[in-house]
C-alpha cells in the first residue's frame, strides 16, 4: 500500500532541526526560490522553535492520553522553514509525538516541493501551512488533519481579511504572534486532546 512515508521523501524531526539550523547558517530558507526576506522569517522561526521546546508544558492529562494509545499512526507535517505559525506549533506536535515514539511517526514534508500533495489538504482553496495528516497505520485509514493554526488564531485571520481596519500584514502578524505568546499551547493542547480522545 502506497501512503504518504513511501510515496514522499520526508525529514524525521530531527533532521528538519538540523535543517533549519544549516539553512540559518546559509541565510536561506527552505524554498528553493528562498529570498533575503524568507531567510530572516527562518532565522526568527528557529529561535521561535528553540524558545518553545524550552518553554513547552504538556497538559498531564493529554501526556496520559498519548502514552496510552493502541493504534500506530504516522503524523505528516507540511510545512516550510520561514512559516510563523509552524514556528508556533510544530514544537508543541513535536514534543507530543516525543510522549509515546513506539506508537507515533513524525515526518516533515516541504509544501513547496509537493504541491500535488499540498492541494488535497487545502484551507479555504489555500495552500495554508503548516498541516498535519495523522495516518492510522493499524487501520490503514487516515484519521484527522489539523491546521494551519488553532482556531481562534485562524478566527483572527479571517476577521482581518473582512476587515484589516487599516492595519497592514505586519501590524496583522505582529498581533498574531502576540496572541500566540499569551495563549502559552494552551489552545492547540485542548484541541489535540479533543481530537486524540476521538481516536479512541
Amino acid at each position: 500500500m502506497t501512503t504518504i512515508k513511501t510515496e514522499y521523501g520526508v525529514f524525521t524531526y530531527d533532521e528538519y532541526l538540523a535543517a533549519f539550523e544549516q539553512w540559518v547558517k546559509d541565510e536561506t530558507s527552505s524554498s528553493k526560490n528562498s529570498t533575503v526576506a524568507l531567510a530572516g522569517f527562518t532565522k526568527l522561526n528557529l529561535a521561535r522553535t528553540n524558545r518553545l521546546h524550552k518553554t513547552i508544558e504538556l497538559k498531564p492529562e493529554l501526556v496520559k492520553l498519548v502514552q496510552s494509545m493502541q493504534h500506530t499512526y504516522a503524523w505528516t507535517v507540511l510545512t516550510e522553514a520561514w512559516c510563523g505559525d509552524s514556528a508556533q506549533t510544530l514544537p508543541l506536535i513535536a514534543e507530543i509525538a516525543r510522549l509515546n515514539p513506539e506508537k507515533i511517526q513524525l515526518q516533515i514534508i516541504l509544501r513547496d516541493e509537493h504541491p500535488e500533495l499540498m492541494n488535497n489538504y487545502l484551507t479555504n482553496n489555500a495552500r495554508a501551512i503548516p498541516k498535519l495528516v495523522v495516518f492510522n497505520e493499524t487501520l490503514s485509514k487516515e484519521s484527522f488533519v489539523w491546521g494551519p493554526r488553532p482556531l481562534p488564531a485562524q478566527e483572527l485571520l479571517l476577521n482581518w481579511k473582512k476587515n484589516s481596519d487599516g492595519r497592514s500584514w505586519d501590524d496583522f502578524e505582529k498581533e498574531l504572534h502576540g496572541w500566540y505568546a499569551k495563549d502559552k499551547t494552551e489552545t492547540m493542547q485542548n484541541e489535540f486532546l479533543q481530537l486524540l480522545q476521538d481516536l479512541n
